[in-house]
């Protein structure tokens, strides 16, 4: 097995800033950056010990071809990808919440609502519902955006209250985020999947709004298999679903939650190597094309050298 890339640690020509996430290594430019897409994979908002071959290279990919698909909704931060781990596009002025949208009762929501809290992010859940089931309309359940530490739930009217976005391009983040989901939920259904849900960010770059960072990846977004989910539900099976939660439940039954005090099991090479090979089922699932893997010898020698070309030319 190949080893994944866990981190890069490059230095370019007119470079003013970098930024490493727990996923991406972000590089900053005056006007631009070049976001790397890492083989690292987080669970509970903590980076695992151990990198997922493949696993950037499917996050990249599969990003742009859904901006690409998404860009006559609103505009979005990315001009150029001159390597699969790596996009680059305009350095946008984040917003510092993280807009989550959901049609199904899953997930972080599920497991609040099995707590008996009927009230998410400010919205109102109806009494009666069954893990996985269908919500009568998505619902927004907006995020703080910590650059570290845990996310936290927060709702339409906190945000305004403390002024972290004003109330007109709130609405506006609202609007674009209701139309990205539905986009979203088109394009999965084409592939026999259901869209469950996901979260978008958005910046402004010149007094516009931007989507920024990527769209309907497993990270971001959680998917069903289309075919059987009614049965599945009114049988109380768990559903068949391409995300990352599989990876959240191997950690839970490990006894893993982020909590304090609590070890990140072992991730043997079988693990790892699970892991990557269901990264590369859910590129090909949603996007319906075959998954071409890159040089796994040197990766991050081909990163940098692609950017450093790029950067040369623009």
């Amino acid at each position: 097995m190949i080893e994944g890339i866990k981190e890069t640690n490059f230095h370019f020509p007119n470079q003013t800033g970098f930024y490493s996430g727990k996923v991406r290594d972000i590089y900053f430019f005056e006007d631009k950056l070049a976001m790397v897409a890492t083989d690292r994979i987080s669970a509970f908002d903590v980076i695992l010990p151990r990198p997922i071959p493949y696993k950037g290279q499917v996050l990249n990919q599969i990003a742009q071809k859904f901006l690409k698909a998404t860009s006559d909704i609103v505009p979005n931060w990315i001009s150029d990808a001159p390597d699969p781990n790596v996009s680059i596009g305009l350095k946008c002025d984040t917003y510092a919440v993280e807009m989550v949208i959901r049609g199904y009762l899953a997930g972080h929501a599920w497991r609040e609502y099995k707590e008996g809290k009927r009230v998410l992010c400010g919205v109102a859940l109806p009494e009666g519902l069954k893990e996985n089931d269908k919500l009568p309309e998505p619902i927004i359940t907006p995020t703080t955006k910590a650059m570290e530490g845990h996310d936290e739930d927060i709702s339409r009217e906190e945000i305004l209250a403390q002024g972290i976005v004003p109330e007109s391009e709130y609405i506006q983040l609202e609007k674009y985020t209701r139309a990205l989901f539905q986009r979203g939920t088109e394009i999965a259904a084409e592939q026999g999947l259901i869209l469950v849900d996901t979260k978008y960010e958005f910046g402004r770059f010149n007094n516009e709004v931007y989507l920024i960072d990527e769209i309907h990846t497993p990270d971001s977004s959680r998917y069903f298999y289309k075919e059987g989910y009614e049965d599945r539900q009114a049988a109380g099976e768990k559903q068949k679903q391409l995300s990352k939660e599989f990876v959240r439940q191997w950690l839970i039954e490990n006894g893993f939650q982020g909590k304090e005090g609590q070890q990140i099991p072992t991730m043997t090479d079988e693990v790892v190597q699970s892991i990557s090979d269901r990264y590369i089922e859910l590129y090909e699932k949603v996007t319906g094309e075959p998954f071409e893997k890159q040089s796994g010898t040197n990766v991050a020698e081909r990163i940098q050298k692609n950017i450093k070309n790029y950067l040369a030319k623009h």
